[in-house]
């Protein structure tokens, strides 16, 4: 068996598959360039190709026996306009424009809304944004089968365009019928994480919760303003959660997003739940084989935020250079941690211990790395969660987490410096450290003299028993006869 020395890089990279990138060949170039995790977006395509897809990402998990994540991101309820007779019209600035129940196609004073739900929510005054907020619409009449409105910002406007209405939670579910049916084929698949769309209440979350049933972690993406107000809420119930610039960037004005998007990483980080920030972080990189020097900053600033991993959308779905896209980033990021100042940065975000023991000592483990010369820290956990409270402590070390669970081993793909292993469960101390110290040369995480700090729960095999700590010192020779 194969044991390749797991990367340096704390900050994990997710990348999205698509038509650039779904061959097989594709796929471990895009591993071998730096992607950590990989997202199957459920918004284009067939669930039959979803399923080769995943397929293919297993194939190159068993071929570097490494576990590999799968993120399924899900489409959610997406709100449109009808059509209009000739295609498309010009909305004036200042010009009145209905939106109605008549299904009849539209011209340059009206259209249909084939979403009743939204009669109702709005008020007057409510914003409503066409076509990603290119023309802005303002209420000044609503009827059960009618809403008028003023063009603030008009614009050309063509057939089934999106519509956002940002000032107020609109009354629809957050998973429509074809994400049921997209969750029941991502679980029967096996993907590790299920991103959902549309969040805006943590009745949202929980509901995603509940048909997931454990199978699958859940990742809540903040995309509606509404979210921002019951993010902490939205937290409790969520595995994780994912900054959705793009559509917060849509529905807010985009001097808001970025102090939103410190917002939700620290308090993400703060509650220990992994954060993932996405959307055009390399944009210009669909059609560019380098990215602008903007856009590499705003890497490293989620970066040195300390966010769990940072996402590429298009980029390497559909964009001519995947596989450039995955290595700038991986460098932007290990040039981030290598600033000697990288840890102090990210450490602005104080993530105060709860008073359980668990806590106490996934915090001391993370002071003595820093007071100790330590080479790793390593955890034995079932759940995952162990890992995660160490690594919300944002360690100077890597962090190898045994686990005895496969699916625990593929969740934690997306949490900042882990490195999971699947092994066989342990059931005594001294097992425990025998195991830690085997493991740790194997992965090249420690050498003789090294100092390695072991943290698990007693007794072992038990979820969220932590309450052991250990700091022991390598021979070099544990891995003989074995």
């Amino acid at each position: 068996m194969q044991y390749h020395k797991p990367r340096m890089r704390k900050v994990r990279i997710l990348a999205t598959l698509g038509p650039a990138s779904d061959t097989p060949e594709m796929i471990e170039k895009l591993f071998r360039a730096g992607a950590d995790a990989f997202r199957v977006n459920m918004s284009h395509g067939e669930q039959g190709e979803k399923a080769q897809l995943i397929a293919n990402i297993r194939a190159l998990e068993k071929a570097y026996n490494r576990p590999t994540t799968i993120l399924v991101d899900l489409q959610g309820p997406k709100l449109r306009v009808g059509t209009f007779a000739g295609g498309k019209v010009e909305l004036k600035t200042g010009e009145p424009f209905r939106l109605d129940t008549n299904k009849k196609a539209g011209d340059a004073t009206r259209v249909h809304l084939p979403h009743p739900e939204i009669f109702a929510a709005l008020e007057i005054d409510t914003r409503l944004l066409l076509d990603d907020g290119k023309v802005v619409l303002r209420v000044t009449d609503i009827s059960p089968d009618h809403i008028d409105t003023r063009v603030e910002v008009g614009g050309m406007l063509s057939d089934r365009k999106g519509l956002n209405v940002p000032d107020v939670v609109v009354p629809i579910a957050a998973l429509t019928d074809k994400d049921r049916s997209d969750l029941a084929f991502a679980l029967e698949q096996g993907v590790d994480w299920v991103a959902m769309s549309f969040v805006q209440r943590p009745e949202d979350v929980a509901e995603g919760k509940k048909l997931i049933g454990g199978k699958a972690a859940l990742l809540a993406k903040i995309e509606k303003p509404a979210a921002i107000g019951r993010l902490e809420e939205i937290l409790e119930i969520a595995d994780g959660v994912m900054v959705a610039r793009g559509d917060l960037g849509v529905e807010l004005p985009p001097e808001q997003v970025p102090p939103l998007q410190k917002k939700i990483v620290s308090t993400a980080r703060q509650m220990g739940k992994p954060v993932v920030v996405a959307t055009q972080m390399l944009e210009s990189m669909i059609v560019s084989p380098t990215p602008t020097r903007a856009e590499v900053s705003d890497v490293a600033t989620a970066i040195y935020d300390g966010a769990d991993a940072v996402m590429l959308s298009a980029e390497t779905a559909a964009g001519a250079w995947p596989i450039e896209a995955v290595s700038i980033m991986d460098r932007i990021a290990q040039q981030v941690e290598g600033d000697p100042d990288f840890f102090k940065r990210i450490h602005f975000t104080e993530t105060p211990a709860d008073a359980t023991t668990a806590d106490a000592l996934a915090e001391a483990s993370g002071r003595i790395a820093d007071t100790v010369e330590t080479s790793a820290i390593v955890c034995f956990t079932s759940s995952g969660s162990t890992a995660r409270r160490i690594s919300r402590e944002r360690p100077s070390v890597p962090l190898l987490v045994l686990t005895a669970s496969r699916s625990t081993a593929r969740r934690l793909g997306l949490l900042w410096g882990a490195f999971a292993v699947t092994t066989k469960d342990i059931g005594s101390f001294e097992e425990m450290v025998a195991k830690g110290k085997r493991m740790a040369l194997r992965y090249h995480l420690g050498s003789a003299g090294a100092r390695l700090i072991m943290m698990a729960g007693v007794p072992f095999g038990t979820p969220g028993s932590t309450n052991v700590l250990h700091v022991v010192r390598l021979t070099g020779d544990e891995l003989k006869g074995h």
